[in-house]
């Protein structure tokens, strides 16, 4: 019995020493770098740096169509989304009041001309009677004011009855431009009214082929655009595809709302197929600068801190050439216009950081433009949560 408690307190104690021993193995294999921490190669390739904003889509021309006269709705001829062309009515106003006041005009008129053809005679019969010296100077010339009075009233009242035939041609509404029908503002039967301000009645887009986006670029973005860069944009309406436009204009005059200020951009869009619909919000993205066949280095690298626990031995050279020159962490790159930034670059089981000089980025990936980084390195990117290294606390469960 008492051999046998050994070979089992024997075999206890080996698969406890195995299972440590593998335990131990395994946790340090976890904490080398190459298993704790992502890296990823530096390569060279292209990067495209660009700035976004919003913007809304609106057509090249959108035409208010409102009344000079008031009045009631008689008749409807159009609708939304109907095409129209340039004279074509579109609706009707009750015309009785106006075609009174017209035809009151054009009674004015006609006594006007009586009361200059009695004044013509009147002036003819002094101008006899002068000459024969039957009237005095003074009634003459009273008759020729009366005749020049009678003229002048005329005058006023045919331009008075011009003015009611036009306000009364005014209760047709007709369109300015060809183009198709985006809003109608008014129904049968509703009251229009004229007066300082003229009511919008319906809105009419002249060519819906070609399109334009309003967008607001803050300032910090607003110096690297310029008039005729290629703008690329998507939609809502059409998230897998991409449009493009171009910058037409970009707005001097600057909007502050909450002390960010920022600056209308126009973008010319061709819309041959009329997907694109007024209204629309397009998400915008210009190219602002554009490099090829750089060195790229991963933005997470750049964000990439390493942990306390980890202290890289600045002071011993790397191995090879893969950071060569780079051990110390504050050694600056080549000189110019970029911002500086450090990399960790991973070297077997050693980790270093190098100094580099940045240019332009997409968001995802940098240009370096200085440093000792070169093609090829791994960079650290981030840490592996499932080798990231126990705390030697451990946890209380209580």
């Amino acid at each position: 019995m008492k051999a046998k408690s050994k070979i089992v307190i024997f075999s206890l104690l080996t698969v406890g020493f195995l299972v440590a021993a593998g335990w131990y193995q395994k946790q340090r294999e976890a904490g080398r770098p190459e298993q704790r921490f992502r890296s990823q190669t530096v390569e060279r390739g292209e990067v495209v740096q660009s700035v976004s904003a919003n913007g809304t889509l609106n057509p090249v021309v959108l035409v208010n169509v409102g009344t000079q006269v008031s009045g009631t709705v008689r008749k409807l001829y159009v609708d939304f989304n109907d095409k129209v062309s340039a004279g074509q009515a579109l609706l009707e106003l009750d015309d009785a009041l106006l075609a009174a006041q017209a035809k009151q005009s054009e009674a004015g008129v006609a006594n006007a001309e009586a009361a200059l053809e009695l004044a013509q005679a009147n002036a003819t019969r002094m101008q006899s009677l002068y000459a024969q010296e039957y009237v005095s100077r003074q009634e003459f010339e009273q008759s020729q004011q009366a005749l020049k009075s009678a003229r002048a009233q005329l005058a006023l009242a045919r331009a008075q009855w011009q003015k009611d035939k036009v306000n009364h041609g005014n209760t047709v509404i007709r369109s300015p431009v060809s183009g198709v029908v985006v809003d109608r503002v008014v129904d049968l039967g509703q009251t229009v009214a004229a007066s300082f301000q003229t009511p919008v009645l319906i809105k009419i887009a002249q060519d819906l082929s070609e399109m334009r986006i309003d967008t607001s670029f803050a300032e910090a973005d607003i110096g690297n655009i310029r008039e005729g860069q290629k703008a690329r944009f998507t939609v809502d309406a059409f998230p897998n595809r991409n449009f493009t436009g171009e910058v037409q204009q970009i707005r001097l005059n600057p909007t502050n709302q909450q002390n960010v200020v920022t600056y209308n951009v126009r973008i010319t869009v061709a819309n041959p197929e009329q997907v694109l619909l007024p209204g629309m919000t397009a998400y915008v993205n210009i190219a602002v600068a554009r490099r090829e066949d750089v060195l790229l280095v991963p933005n997470a690298a750049l964000r990439f801190k390493l942990p306390d626990d980890v202290r890289p031995d600045a002071d011993k050279p790397a191995a090879g050439d893969a950071a060569k020159g780079g051990g110390a962490a504050g050694r600056k790159g080549k000189r110019g216009d970029g911002q500086q930034g450090t990399v960790q670059v991973l070297l077997g089981d050693e980790i270093r950081p190098v100094a580099v000089q940045l240019g332009i980025t997409d968001n995802r990936n940098t240009e370096v433009i200085g440093g000792e980084l070169k093609p090829g390195d791994r960079v650290i990117v981030g840490e592996n949560g499932a080798s990231k290294k126990p705390s030697s606390l451990g946890m209380r469960m209580f």
